[in-house]
């Protein structure tokens, strides 16, 4: 049994080709993942960059990600690169996780629409969202950011926010943390306990301003 522990970035399908946005809004344009071994401990990584092919990829995507055009230019398509990811799996016998729901969702939808053939239903029984089951663990009743969630670990975040390898690294630490509950409990007591009701309207501030208005146990 292997973890994969894996992050997606993604460009706009381009507005003025409805027939394609009836299946699919976006498409990756970076694949990240780190694998980790039945004690949950790294041993391999992949990342690969991907040509969009119903779209340049826009300026708000850059900014976001620093993966510009020129990057790309030379790279291939999905298919390619979603065989070469799972080529490097290199087994069933593994659980795939990510951060929130939506790189299971875009990959359910870029397959189906790319690579109808592949089996998109078993790849989804073998994913677990790290998000809700952290924010599950710390009695969060929203979706804590991932930046948000390292930072409460007393982490710094490694790397570079919304590169894909970089959130995959970081989320596979999350991941191994969380197995270990009395690790967990000892890392993250001073966040439960800031969290908790009675606290939270006076010291939320000093966690994160942006969560200020989430909602707790």
């Amino acid at each position: 049994m292997v973890h994969i522990v894996i992050d997606l970035e993604m460009n706009p399908v381009s507005k003025t080709l409805k027939d394609v946005r009836r299946y699919l809004l976006d498409e990756v344009i970076e694949f990240g993942a780190v694998k980790l071994d039945e004690n949950y401990q790294p041993i391999s990584e992949f990342q690969s960059y991907v040509k969009p092919e119903f779209n340049e990829i826009t300026k708000h995507i850059t900014k976001l990600t620093g993966i510009t055009n020129e990057m790309v230019a030379d790279k291939e398509n999905f298919a390619v690169e979603f065989k070469k990811f799972f080529d490097w799996i290199g087994t069933w016998d593994m659980t795939l996780y990510s951060w929130s729901p939506s790189d299971i969702k875009q990959l359910k939808a870029e397959c189906s629409y790319k690579l109808p053939d592949f089996d998109t239903e078993r790849m989804e029984q073998q994913w677990i969202d790290i998000q809700k089951d952290f924010d599950d663990k710390i009695g969060l009743h929203s979706n804590l950011a991932l930046k948000h969630a390292v930072g409460a670990m007393n982490r710094n975040f490694e790397g570079t926010q919304h590169t894909a390898l970089a959130d995959a690294a970081n989320t596979a630490a999350i991941l191994t943390l969380m197995q270990d509950d009395e690790a967990f409990q000892k890392t993250m007591q001073p966040v439960i306990d800031l969290l908790k009701p009675k606290n939270l309207s006076n010291s939320i501030g000093d966690l994160f301003p942006e969560l200020a208005n989430l909602k707790f146990d």
